[in-house]
C-alpha cells in the first residue's frame, strides 16, 4: 500500500476502508436520483442508472489512484437538473446536443486544468459572486424539487401557487422532505438514502407505486446513450454561454468542495510547493466530465459528501478506491431503483438546494456595495424564475459591471470579469 503513502498520512487500511464505506453511504443516493432527473430529459432510465453507477466507479477510482486524495466523484447535483430542465425541457435542446455541450465544457476544463487558469479565474471573480452562484443553483434545484413533488404548481395569474396537499403523492413528498431534513440534521450516515427507503416503503404500503418484485438483476445496457452525444450541434456561437456556464459552474463546485474537504483533511495546502494533489484532483474531475458525456450522463464533479469519509479518518486515495468498489454493488440494483416513487426522490433535490443556498449567508450584505448586492440578488432570483443557470449568472455579471462602470469603480474590474461580462451579454443577444 506504499502507493497511497498511508503511514505518511497517519492512516491505515482499516481506517481507509471504513472511510470509503461512509462516503459510499452518504452519496449512494445519486444513482437513483440522477436516473430520475435525466429520464425527465428523455434519456432511458435503465441506461442512465447503469451509466451513473459506472461513471461514479470509474471517476472515483481514477481520482483515488491519480491524485491520492479521498475525493469521490459522480454526476453533479445542480448541473444535472440544469441539463434536463434548463437545456432539454427549457431551451428545447435535444439531449444528444446537451451531452455535446457537457463534452466541450469537459475538454475546456481538461485544457485549463493544465494551466494557471484556475488561479486566474479564482482571483478574477469576487468571492461574494461565487457564493451567490452556489446559492442561486441551490434555489434552482430546490424549486425544481418542489415543482416535481407537486408542492408548487403553475398558475396563469400568479405564475406559481401552492399545490394540492390533499393528494397522497404530495403528502409522500412532504414526508420525504421531513425525513431528509431530520436525518441530515442528526448527521446520520446515508441520511438521504435512508429517507428515500422509508418514504418508498410508506408509498408502497398506501398504494403509490409497486413494491419491487425483485431487488437484483444484471446491469442494464448503456448502449442507448453510449457515444450518442452530438458534438457538432453543440459547436454553436449561440450555445457558447451555456458551455461556459457548465465550465465555470463545474470549476466553482469542484474548488468549493476541495476547499471544504481539504481544510478538514489538511490537503491541498497552497504553501506546500510539493503538494500537487489539488492540480491532479482538478485534472481527474475534468477527465471524468469528458468521459461521463461519452457514456451518456451530465457533468461529473467532486462530491462534498467526501467530507463524511474524511471525518471517519480517510486521508488518501485508498478511501476513494474503496468507495468506488462499494459502488459496484449499485450496478445490480436496477429493479429496486426503478420501483422508487418519484416523490421519494425529489425531496433530496430540495435538501441539497437548501445546503447550497446557505452559501448566501456568508455574504456580508451590510458591508457589500450596491454592485455586489444587485448581482447576488439577480443571480439567485433569476436562476429559478427563468429556469436557467446561464441567465442568472449572465444577469448578475452584467449588472455588476454596469454599476461599477457607472460609479467609476474601475479598480474593481479586471480582465476576467470583463470577459465573463462579454460572454454574459452574448447569452442574451444570442
Amino acid at each position: 500500500m506504499d502507493l497511497f503513502k498511508l503511514s505518511q498520512h497517519n492512516t491505515n487500511v482499516r481506517t481507509e476502508f471504513f472511510a470509503g464505506f461512509t462516503t459510499f453511504l452518504t452519496m449512494m443516493y445519486i444513482v437513483p436520483v440522477n436516473g430520475f432527473i435525466l429520464a425527465d430529459a428523455g434519456l432511458p432510465i435503465d441506461a442512465v442508472i447503469t451509466a451513473t453507477a459506472l461513471i461514479t466507479i470509474l471517476s472515483t477510482l481514477f481520482s483515488g489512484l491519480w491524485s491520492n486524495t479521498p475525493i469521490a466523484m459522480s454526476v453533479g447535483m445542480g448541473l444535472n437538473a440544469y441539463f434536463s430542465y434548463g437545456l432539454v425541457l427549457g431551451m428545447k435542446i435535444p439531449w444528444e446536443t446537451a451531452l455535446g455541450i457537457v463534452f466541450l465544457s469537459g475538454i475546456l476544463f481538461v485544457i485549463l486544468s493544465l494551466t494557471n487558469f484556475r488561479v486566474w479565474i479564482m482571483t478574477s471573480i469576487p468571492m461574494n459572486l461565487r457564493r451567490a452562484i452556489s446559492a442561486g443553483i441551490g434555489t434552482f434545484i430546490a424549486f425544481i424539487g418542489l415543482k416535481q413533488m407537486g408542492m408548487i404548481v403553475g398558475n396563469d395569474a400568479t405564475l406559481v401557487e401552492l399545490g394540492d396537499f390533499s393528494k397522497p403523492e404530495v403528502l409522500i413528498g412532504v414526508l420525504g422532505l421531513v425525513l431528509s431534513f431530520s436525518f441530515y440534521a442528526y448527521k446520520l450516515r446515508g441520511a438521504f438514502i435512508l429517507s428515500i427507503l422509508i418514504t418508498s416503503i410508506t408509498a408502497w404500503i398506501i398504494g403509490i407505486g409497486d413494491f419491487p418484485k425483485e431487488f437484483i438483476s444484471i446491469p442494464a445496457s448503456i448502449e442507448p446513450i453510449l457515444f450518442k452525444l452530438d458534438i457538432l450541434s453543440a459547436v454553436s456561437l449561440s450555445l457558447l454561454p451555456v458551455i461556459i456556464t457548465f465550465l465555470i459552474t463545474d470549476m466553482f463546485d469542484t474548488l468549493g468542495t476541495l476547499t471544504g474537504v481539504g481544510t478538514r483533511a489538511k490537503l491541498f495546502q497552497e504553501n506546500n510547493k510539493d503538494d500537487k494533489s489539488l492540480q491532479k484532483t482538478l485534472e481527474a474531475d475534468a477527465v471524468a466530465t469528458t468521459a461521463g458525456s461519452l457514456i451518456g450522463v451530465s457533468t461529473t464533479t467532486s462530491f462534498i459528501e467526501s467530507a463524511s469519509g474524511v471525518e471517519e479518518g480517510g486521508r488518501t486515495g485508498l478511501t476513494a478506491v474503496f468507495t468506488a468498489l462499494f459502488f459496484i454493488g449499485t450496478l445490480f440494483l436496477l429493479p429496486l431503483f426503478k420501483s422508487i416513487p418519484s416523490n421519494a426522490i425529489y425531496p433530496v433535490l430540495v435538501v441539497v438546494g437548501v445546503l447550497m443556498f446557505t452559501e448566501l449567508g456568508k455574504i456580508n450584505f451590510e458591508k457589500a456595495d450596491l454592485a455586489t448586492c444587485a448581482a447576488a440578488f439577480l443571480i439567485v432570483i433569476l436562476m429559478p424564475l427563468t429556469f436557467s443557470i446561464t441567465n442568472g449568472i449572465a444577469a448578475g455579471f452584467l449588472f455588476y459591471t454596469i454599476i461599477k462602470l457607472v460609479k467609476r469603480e474601475f479598480e474593481d474590474l479586471n480582465l476576467g470579469i470583463l470577459v465573463i461580462t462579454i460572454i454574459s451579454a452574448l447569452a442574451f443577444i444570442l
